[in-house]
């Protein structure tokens, strides 16, 4: 079945755009706003409407793939591409990316794939900085552009092949699908605290995130944080179903660095997330993005030293990485280096959903284990793709999206993991005529 033609509709994503510079410098919310000027480039506002940019991949027989183009949050940090304008890149997939998927067979995901992967940057209609992606992905398409023409991609293919996207992306990966969903991971936004009551009574396997951004949330000595946790696990035993062991996960942006000070004080930093732990149990607990470093490179050697650290002292915490850890050639460094226990897939961050994949796939047979995350600026398109990613590749946990009001984020992921999964058992019928 061949791809017909392609559309680019621009659309809204499920949160917003912030600079996240700026917030770290000091900027002060006004409502759900911020005063003060942005500092990272291609920002109007320290706060803006997310945008999305919707691509349709027609095929022959009339049927349509979807997929859509997104960025995170904080787009143009810690070494990630520059703000995403939908409707600056619509000429971009509606001309080189039509030109170069029209005719092509639907069913060829891989292929279709690799050749999104290999197009040169265009700088769009509307100047954004940049021509393309920046890093190790410089040279190419801007990442959000990648995403979705990818997501819509597998779709075409699942449609061609009259499958789940699950099996379709398992197939041209070749792994064994998981057989149950993938614990999934709730996000809170600053609602910090009626949000993870409503993941306890739901019985989310991971939560809350936390969203502590801020030298004023963590606490100047990091009190607020730790007493944050404490509450996690006692609320958790009072209101999660019977046998409920969540895992407490909570991101800090590296601001926990700023507020342990410098230097490096090992122990210091050792005997603090000691507290972390004790105040978590009897659950287990990870802290994710515990310093920005401001390089990949200082930034693994800051996490492979603090991984060591916590070992040594026997502290049971582990550490996930974010910040610097955006490309599949950053996944890798990261992994290598032994530098975090978890490393956070930031699907919109790697380009084409395969490319996602292959980054979790990397962590297999490693002691790093794989959290296929993204971000709550995706939209419902992204977040159903990126499900069928997690079944394909057994992650160890994915992210509820898109939002933050967390509900909608959890209920979109974990639908669509359980209907997939539901479409790929052999039907009763179908067993028995075995």
């Amino acid at each position: 079945m061949r791809i017909e033609a392609v559309r680019a509709v621009p659309t809204v994503s499920g949160f917003f755009f912030d600079d996240q510079r700026a917030i770290k410098d000091g900027a002060t919310q006004d409502g759900f706003a911020y005063d003060g000027e942005p500092v990272t480039p291609g920002f109007d506002d320290i706060r803006e409407a997310g945008e999305a940019l919707t691509v349709e991949l027609e095929l022959e027989d009339g049927s349509v793939a979807t997929g859509d183009c997104c960025a995170v949050q904080y787009s143009g940090a810690g070494g990630r591409d520059p703000l995403f304008r939908a409707e600056a890149y619509r000429p971009v997939v509606e001309g080189t990316v039509a030109a170069a998927l029209r005719g092509r067979d639907a069913a060829a995901f891989a292929e279709n794939a690799s050749i999104v992967e290999e197009l040169p940057a265009e700088r769009p209609t509307d100047d954004c900085g940049t021509t393309g992606a920046t890093g190790d992905d410089a040279g190419q398409l801007h990442t959000a552009v990648r995403y979705g023409v990818s997501q819509a991609l597998l779709d075409a293919a699942a449609l061609a092949e009259r499958r789940t996207m699950t099996e379709t992306l398992a197939d041209a990966l070749g792994t064994t699908p998981a057989t149950e969903p993938v614990p999934v991971f709730g996000q809170s936004g600053d609602d910090r605290y009626g949000n993870a009551e409503k993941m306890m009574i739901k019985g989310v396997p991971v939560l809350p995130h936390g969203l502590f951004n801020s030298v004023e949330k963590l606490g100047e000595d990091g009190e607020a944080l730790r007493e944050y946790v404490d509450w996690l696990a006692t609320r958790a035993v009072e209101l999660g179903p019977d046998g409920y062991e969540p895992t407490i996960h909570v991101d800090v942006y590296g601001v926990l660095g700023d507020v342990l000070g410098a230097p490096y004080d090992r122990a210091a930093v050792t005997d603090y997330f000691a507290t972390l732990a004790e105040a978590a149990d009897p659950f287990d607990v990870q802290v994710e993005g515990p310093m920005d470093a401001g390089g990949r490179e200082e930034q693994i050697n800051d996490m492979a030293e603090l991984r060591d650290g916590l070992a040594s002292a026997g502290v049971d915490v582990d550490i996930v990485a974010d910040e610097w850890c955006n490309t599949f050639a950053d996944v890798r460094a990261f992994v290598d280096a032994g530098a975090a226990d978890l490393v956070q897939v930031k699907t919109p961050d790697l380009g084409g959903i395969q490319r996602s994949a292959e980054a979790v796939r990397y962590c297999e047979g490693t002691d790093t284990r794989a959290y296929l995350g993204g971000t709550c600026n995706e939209t419902v398109t992204s977040a159903r793709t990126c499900a069928h990613v997690a079944l394909a590749t057994d992650a160890a946990q994915t992210l509820a999206k898109p939002g933050m009001g967390f509900d909608e984020g959890f209920m979109v992921v974990t639908n669509e993991m359980r209907r997939s999964l539901a479409r790929m058992r052999p039907t009763p019928e179908a067993t028995a005529d075995d």
